[in-house]
């Protein structure tokens, strides 16, 4: 396995962060986050249309561009790093994703070809309110009725749930508990018997929503998989999805890592920057060694989400690489956070200054899809075994 970026990678890298630099400045995001869609339509277009990131790692036969999962967490990356509003992270690091792990041929032909088309826009919903991602999040339940299935249940924490045109859900069969009877359904989010909400968080660069189901009656074709199987490849999905926002940590973490030292070396103490002092001296450099700590976790999770998308004799290490880096990527996130707002001063709680943004941002990220105690539970559960 090859460690180091090609050309394309890096022009791809290149590219994206001269692109989010012009359409994701602190204005934009400030405009962004205030709308209850939490996103701009017209530079959600843009990127559709100019960029095509939305179809970056969607098979070519399905209309994408069929790049790898280095090239979505190099993309990621950036976007962390210019605290990009976009349901991007909902529409392909968790319901294409989806899509590519559960669905069948027909399933992937129609919905990858309108979210590469950009029409489309979607997410996955699976937990019923628990602080845990794993199969006990899972409350929404199905029942057949004839050839249809009848859904029930809420869901919370939905990332832009309020907003997707596609619901990708997670149910389990009535009086089943753990990994046992979960399924994948895809659900048009105006199917009757939906009703969403938009949920006000601490992140406002994020929307979240609560999506609750009554009596929904959906066709066999909407199944993903086979009745009751379907865990194992939620946990694959949840996987994928996890080393996609832990690359995007890693880009907040070396957007604060640049801003602090930017601003340390500006702010004169005493006659002197206090970039100049040794103690931020050693502050910052803890901050750049968490930072590429964490940079080297992700890409190593990303060579191993690739090999799990394409079954590779990685794949079965999927879970650890995601593990680790989620874990240390939360963890370095937040504290560097901290330290950020600790060298700005009294300035970094004002609304004026970004740091506020990132930290309650770090926050958030460290919260969804695990925290760092419960995946380094998970690996030490898997040592055990």
């Amino acid at each position: 396995m090859e460690f180091a970026f090609t050309q394309e990678q890096d022009m791809i890298r290149e590219t994206a962060a001269a692109f989010l630099a012009e359409v994701s400045d602190s204005a934009a995001i400030r405009r962004a986050m205030v709308t209850e869609t939490g996103y701009d339509p017209q530079l959600w277009s843009r990127i559709c249309t100019e960029m095509y990131w939305q179809a970056i790692h969607v098979p070519e036969a399905s209309g994408g561009m069929g790049l790898g999962y280095v090239e979505l967490v190099a993309t990621m990356e950036q976007m962390g790093r210019s605290l990009l509003c976009s349901p991007f992270f909902a529409t392909v690091c968790l319901a294409v994703n989806a899509l590519r792990v559960a669905g069948n041929e027909a399933q992937q032909a129609y919905w990858l070809g309108q979210i590469c088309e950009g029409s489309v826009t979607a997410t996955l919903a699976f937990n019923g309110g628990s602080r845990h991602a794993d199969a006990e999040a899972i409350t929404a339940t199905w029942q057949r009725d004839g050839d249809r299935y009848v859904l029930n249940g809420d869901y919370r924490y939905v990332i832009d749930g309020h907003s997707a045109d596609l619901l990708i859900v997670a149910a389990r069969a009535e009086g089943t508990s753990g990994a046992e009877g979960i399924s994948l359904f895809l659900l048009p989010a105006h199917t009757v018997g939906v009703t969403r909400a938009w949920l006000p968080t601490m992140d406002q660069t994020r929307k979240q929503a609560t999506v609750h189901m009554s009596g929904v009656m959906l066709a066999q074709d909407a199944l993903m998989g086979a009745p009751g199987q379907g865990w194992e490849s939620l946990a694959k999905i949840i996987d994928l999805a996890a080393i996609a926002l832990a690359a995007e940590q890693v880009g907040g973490c070396q957007q604060l890592l640049d801003m602090t030292v930017a601003y340390t070396s500006e702010r004169v103490q005493f006659n002197r920057t206090i970039a100049s002092y040794q103690a931020v001296k050693h502050k910052a450099a803890d901050m750049m060694l968490q930072t590429e700590v964490a940079r080297s976790a992700i890409y190593y999770a990303a060579c191993v989400a690739q090999e799990a998308l394409e079954g590779g004799p990685l794949a079965g290490e999927l879970s650890e690489a995601a593990s680790v880096a989620k874990s240390y990527c939360s963890d370095a996130y937040f504290s560097l956070a901290g330290d950020s707002l600790q060298l700005f001063g009294g300035v970094g709680f004002t609304w004026e200054y970004d740091v506020h943004l990132y930290f309650k941002r770090a926050k958030s990220s460290e919260q969804l899809l695990g925290n760092g105690a419960l995946h380094r539970e998970r690996l030490a559960s898997a040592l055990l075994d």
